[in-house]
């Protein structure tokens, strides 16, 4: 009798990459998965063993676009299903200081972290970015005038510098915020694209607005056309907030452009709501016409208010230009504003990914980085807590667009496959397969429910009852266990 760590017995066993859809007998030793037995294996013995009877067991949930750096935000995640989150759109400066912060505090999920180039260039202007380990340099300065304008051509050569040694200390590629300066020239987008290009990696880009109506096409033209220019790997972000009522214009473009053998790849999540610093300039009065936006769209959180008029806009953009807001860019409500967002999905090999944020306490409530559960007074936009539970329970078993393998793949081998390329560890994530890192989920397919709304944004999803992160039970029989912390960084290695 073959004895093994942990043993989970007949499950519907999904792996994307191979179309293995069966019940089966799956044995976890260490943290890597050791068997994966088509009909079961009676000889198998575990000392650890778990019944699958009537659950799904997928590859963990890689989610390429979070923003949660603090236990609480993550652990939100984790009960998603998630259990590699990285930092991407945005990412860090100084990389290897962040990897050594999060592995000395333990995370419950792997983690990761782009190159920052809206921070470098914050740095590059002048700005002091070196502000305390509990302020966000990019969100404090999300409105300075000091870093909204052209660079100078040595200043751009600065700026790749910077980039290109948090390349060299493993940064996942570069995290582009391009929506959040309009004044930045095309060519430092271009330069950027060429420095992922000559190292390997890849771009996250936020595209940026282009004071028109149908920015969104716009905005995704100009990767396009940087990835034409340089054949760099240019990864669209959000793409259901970025094109709103232009995904389908946007989908032939980046379809045309892969035809064409150019790397792009996009992400979206389920949600027609976005949520940002309210400094950003695409919230200013004169701009939320191009995004069809009303200032009572934008509920800043932490007072919980929705804004009433442009005054009250003016007034918080000046006094807290990085309190976090939500924005209603897709009105769920409507019949046609949901056409756009669903069909945000049915681009081949969009990922989903979350974009999920950090939380926000409202006056008078304490919130620890050991806080568990979280109190009421906490929010956050919901798709922090309910991203891939969301998937699975609107578009696969409510609307049927797609149905729960392809579901699956999304949310793990396509965001692997993403990153693969050049980093390494990602071609042992979203698999279920001998040899493959034991990252895994275990749920109710017909339970499997986000319950976080955008007034009660921290609630926990259901029917999620195990995640393990390589091969420690996370979340165990539906209960999240806040003493494991076996998360493992994700680093690229760059040529």
């Amino acid at each position: 009798m073959a004895e093994h760590d942990l043993v989970i017995r007949g499950a519907r066993t999904i792996d994307p990459e191979t179309s293995l859809d069966a019940v089966c007998d799956v044995a976890i030793d260490g943290s890597t998965i050791s068997v994966v037995a088509a009909g079961g294996d009676a000889s198998m013995v575990g000392r650890v063993e778990i019944d699958g009877l009537n659950r799904v067991l997928a590859p963990g949930f890689i989610d390429l676009h979070s923003h949660c750096e603090d236990l609480p935000s993550r652990w939100l995640q984790v009960c998603d299903g998630v259990t590699t989150a990285l930092e991407l759109e945005a990412g860090h400066v100084n990389v290897a200081d962040r990897y050594q912060t999060m592995a000395q505090a333990g995370s419950p999920t792997n983690y990761g972290y782009s190159a920052n180039w809206a921070v470098a260039r914050m740095a590059t202007c002048g700005l002091d970015v070196e502000l305390g380990h509990d302020i966000d340099p990019f969100m404090h300065y999300i409105s300075d005038p000091g870093w909204h304008r052209a660079l100078t051509s040595r200043e751009r050569g600065e700026l790749l510098d910077r980039l290109e040694t948090e390349l060299a200390d493993g940064a996942l590629g570069i995290g582009i915020l391009l929506g959040y300066c309009q004044e930045s020239s095309s060519d430092e987008y271009v330069d950027l694209a060429r420095l992922a290009a000559d190292t390997s990696t890849a771009t996250f880009t936020h595209v940026r607005e282009l004071g028109r109506l149908d920015s969104g096409l716009f905005g995704a033209a100009e990767a396009v056309t940087a990835a034409l220019t340089t054949g760099a790997h240019m990864h669209l972000c959000h793409i259901n907030s970025t094109s709103t009522r232009m995904i389908d214009d946007v989908h032939e473009l980046l379809g045309r452009a892969a035809s064409q053998g150019l790397k792009v790849s996009t992400e979206a999540y389920p949600y027609g709501a976005g949520s940002t610093g309210i400094g950003a300039a695409f919230l200013a009065p004169e701009a939320l016409k191009y995004d069809g936006l009303d200032v009572s769209d934008i509920r800043y959180l932490p007072t919980g208010e929705r804004l009433a008029s442009v005054e009250r806009l003016e007034e918080l953009r000046r006094i807290d230009p990085a309190g976090l807001a939500v924005i209603d860019f897709l009105k769920e409500w409507d019949a046609t504003d949901l056409g756009y967002l669903t069909r945000a999905f049915l681009a081949q090999d969009t990922a989903v990914a979350s974009d999920a944020m950090p939380l926000v306490p409202r006056a008078g409530t304490e919130l620890r980085d050991s806080t568990w559960p979280l109190p009421e007074g906490v929010l956050t936009h919901p798709r922090t807590a309910g991203t891939f539970s969301r998937i699975l329970r609107w578009y696969v078993r409510e609307l049927e667009i797609i149905d729960l393998p392809e579901a699956i793949r999304r949310c793990t081998l396509v965001p692997a496959n993403v990153l693969s390329s050049f980093a390494p560890g990602m071609s042992k994530k979203g698999r279920v397969q001998v040899g493959a890192d034991a990252d895994l989920v275990l749920f109710d397919p017909a339970r499997v429910s986000d319950r976080a709304t955008y007034d009660q944004p921290t609630l926990t999803s259901e029917g999620i009852d195990e995640v393990i992160v390589g091969g420690v039970r996370v979340v165990r029989g539906g209960t999240l266990d806040t003493s494991a912390r076996p998360g493992k960084p994700i680093r690229a290695v760059v040529e």
